[in-house]
């Protein structure tokens, strides 16, 4: 559902097709990211659900995907070296790059190469920014990136 509101969105549309470039999307993550949920708050419905999906965590009627999910979607479509990764994760300018550096991480490596990625970065509590969850490792069950508040 994420990924089909990204494609079908605006911005992702309009917006980022003119940006070729890493440091063009590096820009627009610092001017425009300001939260790393998948969905903008308060456009997700799921109220009223009934039957085997009511209630259900991930289960509902869509919303309006977040300016974070979009740029980390066309962070895959440049296809990155591992220096540009690199540079993500240990950028000093933006927490939410650092985030979607992470977030990049997660879902184009080997899970077995993870902890290698992440290591040196558990404990750097910048990387979960502004009361975010904890959105890196714990989707894999293991560990926390950081201890912010859920």
């Amino acid at each position: 559902m994420v990924l089909t509101n990204v494609l079908s969105s605006p911005y992702f549309k309009v917006q980022l097709y003119e940006l070729k470039t890493y440091h063009e999307v590096v820009d627009e993550i610092y001017f425009k990211v300001t939260h790393v949920e998948p969905w903008e708050k308060g456009s997700r419905k799921t109220a009223g659900q009934t039957g085997m999906c009511g209630g259900v965590r991930g289960v509902g009627t869509g919303g309006i995907v977040s300016t974070a999910f979009c740029l980390l979607y066309k962070l895959f479509t440049i296809k990155m070296t591992r220096k540009q990764v690199m540079g993500l994760i240990t950028h000093n300018d933006s927490p939410y790059i650092r985030a979607l550096g992470f977030m990049y991480i997660r879902y184009t490596q080997p899970p077995a190469d993870l902890v290698d990625w992440y290591d040196g970065f558990l404990d750097d509590e910048e990387v979960c920014p502004h009361g975010s969850h904890s959105f890196v490792l714990q989707d894999l069950g293991i560990i926390d990136l950081c201890n912010c508040p859920k």
